[in-house]
C-alpha cells in the first residue's frame, strides 16, 4: 500500500501536470474530464488528503462540512476562489490555495482581444464571411468605435488589471483605474487613480472589470454604474460574471446606451444569459482567459507546490485560508 498523500483531482489536468502529480502522489484522476456532480465528488473523495479541484466544483459550506475530516487542503487550479466557502474551510481545518500570477499575461491578452472584437465588431463580421452573408463593401458598412487613443478605466488594477493596463498603453489609450488601494508609482506607470469608482466612470470610453468577485463587488455593474459610463461606451469582463448584473447590461446593451461588451466569464456558465446570444453587439467567448498551454501547465505546476508545501509541513506560498 503507498504511503503517498491520495490526492482527488476533478478534472483533467494538462499531461505534464498530471506525470508529476502521478510522480508524487496517489492521484485519482478524471480522464475523461467528467463534470462531478456534489454527490459523486463526495464519493470519490473518500480517504483522500487532498482535492485538486478547478472553479467548476462549488465547494459551499453544506459541501465542506460534508467532506471527509481526512481532507485537509483544497489546491486550487485557479486564481478566484469564489467557489469555495473559506471561512467554512477554515472552520474545518481544511486550508485552501490558489495560482496566482500565473495566469496574468494570458488573461490580459484575452482582454484586449475582446476589447478589440467588441470595439471593431468582429463577431459579426466573422458571422458574415462564415454564413456568406457578406454582400459588398460601403462606407457605412460594419462602422464600429476605435480604440487608439481613447480612454481606459480598469477597475481592479491587480496582476491582470495592471497587465491590461500595459497592453492598452501600445494603443495610445489614456488609463484610469479604481482600485481598494493605490499602487506604487512604479506600478502605476502613469495610470491616473480613482479613490471613487463613480468619479472615473464619466471618463470611460472603455471599461475593463479585472477585480475579484466578492461579497462587495457582486452585481457590482448594475444599472446605475452603467448610467454614469458615457453614450456608447465598450464593457469588457475577463473578471467573474458575478461582478455584472445581466438584466443591466443586456438592457444597456439592447438601448445603445453600450455600444458593445466583450464577455469571457459568465454567471451560470455555460448555461448563460440568453439575451446575450440575441444581442449583436456581444463579443462573447467561452471563458478561456487562462486557455494557453504554458499557462494551464503553470497552474497546474504552481497547484502542485502548494500541495508539496503542506505535506512537506511548510507554509503554502498561495494559501487564502
Amino acid at each position: 500500500m503507498s504511503d503517498k498523500p491520495v490526492i482527488l483531482v476533478t478534472r483533467k489536468l494538462p499531461d505534464a501536470v498530471e506525470a508529476r502529480l502521478k510522480s508524487d502522489y496517489e492521484a485519482r484522476l478524471n480522464p475523461d474530464d467528467a463534470l462531478y456532480s456534489k454527490d459523486e465528488l463526495i464519493e470519490r473523495v473518500q480517504g483522500a488528503q487532498g482535492i485538486l479541484p478547478c472553479h467548476t466544483e462549488k465547494f459551499d459550506s453544506d459541501m465542506i462540512a460534508q467532506l471527509p475530516n481526512d481532507v485537509k487542503i483544497i489546491a486550487n487550479f485557479s486564481v478566484g476562489v469564489d467557489h469555495c466557502d473559506l471561512a467554512a474551510a477554515k472552520d474545518k481545518g481544511i486550508v485552501v490555495t490558489n495560482t496566482p500570477d500565473v495566469l496574468s499575461d494570458a488573461t490580459a491578452e484575452i482582454a484586449i482581444l475582446l476589447l478589440l472584437g467588441a470595439a471593431r465588431r468582429a463577431g459579426e463580421g466573422e458571422t458574415l464571411v462564415r454564413t456568406r452573408t457578406w454582400k459588398d463593401w460601403s462606407p457605412s458598412f460594419m462602422v464600429g468605435v476605435q480604440v487608439t487613443g481613447k480612454r481606459l478605466g480598469i477597475v481592479g488594477m491587480g496582476r491582470v488589471g495592471q497587465m491590461v493596463a500595459r497592453r492598452a498603453k501600445c494603443f495610445g489609450m489614456e488609463i484610469h483605474y479604481h482600485n481598494r488601494s493605490r499602487l506604487a508609482p512604479d506600478l502605476e506607470d502613469g495610470a491616473i487613480y480613482h479613490n471613487n469608482l463613480e468619479d472615473m466612470l464619466p471618463l470611460c470610453q472603455f471599461l475593463s472589470l479585472n477585480c475579484p468577485n466578492t461579497p462587495e463587488t457582486a452585481g457590482m455593474l448594475n444599472a446605475g454604474v452603467i448610467s454614469q459610463l458615457p453614450d456608447g461606451a465598450v464593457v469588457i469582463n475577463t473578471a467573474r460574471g458575478g461582478v455584472v448584473d445581466d438584466d443591466a447590461l443586456i438592457g444597456a446593451l439592447a438601448s445603445g446606451k453600450l455600444a458593445a461588451a466583450g464577455l469571457d466569464v459568465f454567471n451560470n456558465e455555460p448555461d448563460i444569459h440568453t439575451g446575450y446570444r440575441d444581442l449583436k453587439n456581444t463579443f462573447l467567448l467561452p471563458h478561456i482567459g487562462s486557455a494557453t498551454a504554458e499557462t494551464r501547465d503553470a497552474m497546474g505546476f504552481r497547484a502542485l507546490d502548494n500541495l508539496d508545501a503542506y505535506f512537506a509541513g511548510r507554509e503554502p506560498g498561495d494559501r487564502v485560508a
